[in-house]
């Protein structure tokens, strides 16, 4: 039955007692977060990166030294091939790194990106093994699919994808949802929520898998926030959620520019340039900025879909033996009272205003490339001034990065020096640390 996070163990440990008592003190748990994307992830792996000082007080740790190396991590745990012309470095033995980084968590450990809901069964069991003998759990937020389906569309643009609203939900909802293995296709391999419930489930107990269901729409930002925490088992209100950002939407014309950028583009570009320089630069940095406008909104034509999922959804997890954190109800599709608009409708204007700031965005970030000294520092927020200090310096120095990164794939040495690292920043970064 769904319900609210209140304080409970979970732990799933046997009870102490003389025999196993130093046993159940040196296995710590792990909190693997995958996904699914566009459920406040994005929110909940800021809160929690840019509050690390706090959550380290509280014995939760988070293995290495940036977000991006998770996702490095799930690109490595996931087989993910690297091009040679990407000049961000290696991402061979990352995931091993953290996995072991976050074995040696005084209490607890949250590996968390939302890729790693795209793991095929065989990749789920080696994350798994990788992180035993910690407690391993999994951890899967959800949304409802109104609102899911616009989010992660505009997700798709800004990924390269040149389809119109309209087509793409052809693809996913007419052809793909109905496959004898939708999980071949995208959508569906991060979003087919019961069958990587069912995946994962195979190696962890079903009582340590926890789904969360994001509040809808309207509902105070900081309550997903606290079903996280509650989870955690730590103090909801020891952080500043300030510091966190939502990963806003754009405006239709914003995305309807990118999406048409999209179509002309070159297919020489490779996918990591367009991620520094059309996601990030454009997207990101410029065009997020800009008032949004009109929402997209699922056509109501698509709602009796979405219902009839949500129900199929809702019962599937009902029927479970999962922890489910939150309110299955908040999975039901609600009518929305914003009119349906289409992308491809928005005023030319508007789309050629946000195509100039586009290009003087790109300008920016031309120049501040050549000029790196220009480029604002982007360090997390925390305490712990030694820590902070030592990952701000190599953050800022791209060829320190993939230096230590390409040794690091070569030679396991390196990648333990990194294990031994992290761990003498996180004791410098708690307020108990002697």
């Amino acid at each position: 039955m769904a319900r609210e996070v209140t304080d409970r163990d979970q732990s799933g440990n046997a009870p102490a007692t003389a025999g196993n008592a130093v046993t159940a003190a040196r296995r710590p748990k792990v909190f693997l977060h995958i996904g699914e994307p566009k459920t406040g992830t994005t929110f909940l792996q800021q809160v929690i990166w840019r509050n690390r000082a706090a959550l380290a007080d509280q014995g939760v740790v988070l293995p290495g030294h940036h977000p991006q190396d998770h996702f490095r991590g799930s690109q490595d745990l996931r087989g993910i091939e690297k091009l040679d012309s990407d000049p961000a470095g290696s991402w061979a033995g990352e995931w091993e790194i953290l996995a072991t980084q976050a074995k040696r968590a005084p209490r607890a450990a949250v590996i968390s990106h939302e890729l790693f809901s795209a793991a095929d069964a065989y990749q789920a069991e080696q994350a798994v093994k990788s992180l035993e003998p910690a407690e391993v759990h999994l951890v899967l937020t959800v949304r409802d699919m109104a609102t899911l389906l616009p989010a992660e569309w505009q997700e798709t643009v800004k990924h390269r994808n040149a389809s119109s609203w309209e087509d793409w939900l052809v693809d996913v909802i007419d052809r793909e949802s109905v496959a004898p293995d939708r999980r071949d296709w995208w959508f569906w391999r991060v979003h087919d929520t019961l069958a990587i419930l069912d995946l994962w489930s195979r190696h962890i107990p079903a009582e340590r898998v926890h789904l969360i269901t994001a509040p809808r729409r309207g509902a105070d930002p900081g309550l997903l926030w606290r079903r996280f925490a509650g989870m955690l088992e730590v103090d909801p209100d020891s952080v500043d959620l300030s510091r966190a950002r939502a990963n806003a939407s754009l405006g239709l014309a914003e995305v309807e520019f990118i999406r048409r950028l999209n179509q002309q583009l070159s297919a020489e570009v490779p996918d990591w340039f367009y991620m520094w320089n059309v996601k990030e630069a454009v997207a990101h940095e410029a065009l997020a900025s800009r008032p949004a406008g009109a929402r997209l909104v699922l056509p109501e034509a698509r709602l009796d879909w979405a219902r009839e999922h949500a129900e199929g959804l809702i019962s599937g997890l009902g029927a479970s033996s999962y922890d489910i954190v939150g309110d299955l109800d908040e999975l039901r599709p609600q009518a929305s009272a914003d009119p349906a608009v289409s992308p491809a409708d928005q005023p030319v204007e508007q789309i050629l205003d946000a195509a100039v700031q586009a290009a003087a965005a790109l300008v920016l970030n031309q120049y501040q490339k050549e000029h790196p000294a220009a480029r604002p520092q982007k360090g997390l927020i925390g305490r712990g001034a030694l820590a902070d200090r030592l990952e701000s310096t190599v953050a800022a120095s791209p060829r320190i990065k993939r230096t230590v990164r390409e040794l690091s794939s070569r030679h396991s040495s390196v990648r333990q020096l990194r294990i031994l690292a992290w761990r003498v920043l996180e004791r410098s970064r708690t307020r108990n640390n002697p």
